[in-house]
């Protein structure tokens, strides 16, 4: 199941995307799965699709919605009456579980520096979450996961400039691009610019990384009054010499 980028389902290798009711669909679809295996009330489901301002006839919408994925992806899925829940085999995938799974390897393989291993798994969890999820939908709830799944891009990033940084070679230039992405996406966040400061260095480019950390000082004196982190000034005073 994809629910991040081009939204698509596939059951017994047969693709059933298509058959789910539109929007509202795809939004009841995401919100079983994301949620399993709590079975979820028909008012949740209900606040889950319509907000805090459901139309008189949404009990009945919402039994309707329910019918149309029982159809397409097979009665025994989507099991309840007043609770509903998805149970999806033991092998399934889902994207966003994917990536969530892939960044913990990641993390776990760069405190080990376990290099290669970290830099795939993070670029798996980097694939998933750069892309928005159910990008034609809009919700509360949906808006959550979201933000859940930009900080796992950010990790996952920040994995991967580190697990290239260590490769060293070839992968140093893959290191300052992500390095400069996460800079970009998260500029308050110090790791990100000493990453990007430790690749440029590590690459000859030393009056780059220092410029890096002027750029540094300049962001958290104009946004929070504060200077680098003592790590970040320590990292500055070894690159001057």
């Amino acid at each position: 199941m994809q629910l991040c980028g081009t939204f698509a389902v596939e059951v017994n290798g047969r693709s059933v995307g298509q058959q789910v009711p539109g929007r509202q669909g795809r939004l009841l679809l995401a919100y079983l799965v994301l949620h399993r295996p709590q079975p979820i009330p028909r008012p949740t489901l209900v606040d889950a699709l319509w907000g805090e301002a459901p139309p008189p006839a949404a009990s009945g919408a919402l039994t309707v919605l329910v019918s149309k994925l029982r159809s397409a992806l097979g009665p025994s899925l989507i099991r309840g009456r007043t609770e509903l829940a998805i149970v999806l085999p033991e092998r399934s995938h889902v994207d966003v579980e994917h990536a969530m799974a892939a960044l913990h390897a990641a993390e776990s393989a760069v405190t080990g520096e376990q290099w290669t291993r970290a830099w795939y798994a993070s670029l798996a969890a980097e694939f998933v979450s750069r892309r928005i999820l159910l990008a034609d939908c809009e919700a509360t709830w949906l808006d959550a996961w979201r933000r859940r799944l930009d900080d796992v891009r950010v990790r996952a990033l920040e994995c991967y400039a580190t697990a290239c940084l260590g490769l060293g070679g070839a992968e140093l230039v893959a290191a300052v691009r992500s390095a400069r992405e996460l800079v970009e996406l998260a500029p308050l966040r110090e790791t990100s610019h000493l990453l990007l400061m430790r690749a440029l260095a590590a690459g000859g480019n030393v009056a780059e990384a220092l410029a890096a950390y002027g750029r540094l000082r300049e962001i958290l004196r104009e946004e929070l009054g504060t200077d680098p982190s003592p790590l970040v000034q320590d990292y500055y005073r070894e690159l001057l010499g």
